[in-house]
């Protein structure tokens, strides 16, 4: 690995790591740049390299930078820098297949459940949980062979993710994730100070083998999304889950969990992973993609020491999710006629899957996604593409953002394709590049 050459400057730890800090912010020190030792740097700036050492442990808790030992210290792969998607404005007089959306009409209507609601003042000291909900989810959970003493009830799959994350880890712990990744995750884990391991995947989910060779790194965690992952739609099937187990098994200190956030409408079947540690495992389900993302309610069952801590940090923050938002989830839940839209939801998801891969096939482009609102279509050229397709009347997803250490994709969201709209949209990106340079095959 080439030492960065970066101007650092600075003559006390905090101006150095400021110093650091800018120098990244700007892209002069790249993700995966190389550092200056301690020694080198000491010597450069006329400190004492107890000094140095103070500035790269500030920016190692901050995330910035990942020691690896005697090869050194490098840049964060993902460093903390604008770490939250912002909303994004869709360009006039082009079709949004960017932002990952269910479809408006396959929702169910709040205005039944709103019609129900207990109006009663809820006041402190009462349960925090509705009990019939926590008893729903954990029939839910059972169902799939997932076994927990209760459920945790937090706002959304992404409040899940961070307060389990906080019960296992610390600043400058290695996270493994998935590559390409949800942003949301990468984001999650910059805002923790976390150090993103990835491992690659294919149709099936990570792939044994790279996880069995990222765990060399010591992680103390370990992300899985078993199904409709974002961006690739990859969904874990027995066999890989199966894998995945004996591969996790070997390292029962590490916690495992799964980010199950389209549960309803994913398109797959489940098949439990986390749930067989040994250890301290949890699996998040949210009702974002089937009960609608304004609807900020998510569960969590994991083993208790991890229940124990989620609800105890919990307390001491926003206390509990509004009795307003439960009581309309465990109306759904409850609503055999939102089971029978959400059937109807993740057959029409599926369809609308198949149509665009179809309708790219016929161009000899391949297009991925076994499950969930996505295709992720791999590309050789990202930003020519993205800028052609939005001049065409199409925004869709640069894969930049998703990626940490993979090759270039855009992602496609397929919640409100059509035939016409997926046979015009292959038509025109076909249009653009010639197959080769579209997916970079020879």
């Amino acid at each position: 690995m080439v030492e960065s050459h970066a101007k650092i400057s600075g003559d006390n730890a905090c101006s150095i790591a400021e110093s650091v800090e800018s120098l990244i912010g700007s892209g002069a020190l790249a993700p995966g740049a190389q550092v200056p030792t301690v020694r080198a740097l000491a010597e450069t700036l006329s400190v004492s390299p107890a000094t140095v050492s103070a500035a790269y442990r500030t920016l190692r808790e901050r995330g910035f930078l990942i020691s690896q030992g005697r090869s050194g210290t490098i840049v964060n792969y993902s460093p903390p820098l604008r770490c939250c998607s912002r909303t994004r404005k869709v360009p006039k007089n082009s079709f949004d297949l960017a932002r990952g959306n269910p479809d408006p009409k396959l929702l169910p209507k709040l205005r039944p459940y709103l019609d129900k609601l207990d109006d009663r003042p809820r006041l402190y000291g009462e349960e925090l949980n509705i009990v019939d909900l926590v008893a729903t989810a954990k029939s839910m959970f059972a169902a799939d062979g997932i076994e927990t003493s209760s459920v945790a009830i937090v706002s959304g799959a992404l409040d899940g993710l961070k307060r389990t994350l906080e019960a296992h880890t610390r600043r400058g712990d290695r996270v493994i994730v998935e590559d390409p990744c949800f942003t949301g995750i990468i984001d999650v884990i910059r805002v923790l100070g976390l150090a993103p391991i990835p491992v690659a995947l294919d149709d099936f989910g990570m792939i044994p083998a790279a996880l069995e060779e990222a765990l060399r790194t010591r992680p103390a965690a370990v992300i899985l999304t078993p199904r409709a992952q974002n961006p690739t739609g990859a969904a874990v099937n027995q066999k890989r889950a199966e894998e995945l187990v004996r591969v996790l098994s070997k390292k029962p200190e590490i916690f495992i969990v799964e980010d199950d956030h389209a549960y309803g409408i994913a398109g797959a079947d489940y098949f439990p992973i986390a749930s067989h540690s040994a250890g301290s495992w949890a699996v998040i389900r949210s009702v974002s993609k089937s009960f609608g993302p304004d609807l900020r309610l998510a569960f969590v069952a994991a083993d208790d020491l991890t229940l124990s801590r989620v609800e105890g940090r919990q307390l001491i923050a926003v206390r509990w999710v509004s009795h307003i938002l439960q009581q309309i989830v465990l109306g759904m839940c409850r609503d055999k006629q939102v089971d029978k839209l959400l059937a109807k939801a993740e057959a029409a998801y599926g369809e609308r899957r198949e149509m665009l891969k179809s309708a790219l096939a016929r161009y000899g482009i391949k297009g991925r996604g076994r499950s969930g609102l996505n295709v992720w279509i791999p590309v050789a050229e990202e930003t020519a593409l993205c800028q052609g397709l939005l001049d065409q009347g199409w925004s869709v997803s640069a894969g930049e953002k998703y990626r940490l250490k993979s090759t270039p994709g855009i992602r496609v969201a397929v919640a409100e394709m059509t035939k016409e709209r997926a046979e015009k949209f292959a038509s025109d990106m076909a249009a653009l590049f010639a197959p080769e340079r579209i997916t970079g095959a020879a």
